[in-house]
């Protein structure tokens, strides 16, 4: 009987794959893991901040398009009562 312990506890490590082991690394490594992630989270790369200011200029832009595309047709009509363009541009913080 004392044999088949030993041979039992010898065969552990091999069956088990180091499962053990990777467990406890992983559980270890979690609240750095979880650190991390909450931080990314929490905070705007450079890439997204770029990505969101590109997004915003292009809506800027379309809706400039728009009211000179409307002022323009107005003009069109009425000749006598257009003026230089005074309306939205686009980058200005006059929103």
């Amino acid at each position: 009987m004392r044999k088949f312990m030993i041979l039992i506890a010898a065969a552990l490590p091999l069956v088990t794959g180091g499962c053990i082991a990777k467990t406890i690394v992983d559980v270890a490594t979690l609240p750095i893991k979880a650190t991390a992630q909450a931080a990314d989270w929490a905070t705007t790369s450079q890439e997204e901040s770029d990505r969101n200011y590109g997004k915003k200029m292009r809506e800027q832009e379309a809706r400039e398009g728009k009211e000179r595309k409307k002022r323009d047709k107005e003009c069109r009509k009425n000749p006598d009562k257009c003026a230089s363009y005074d309306g939205y541009r686009a980058g200005s913080d006059s929103d």
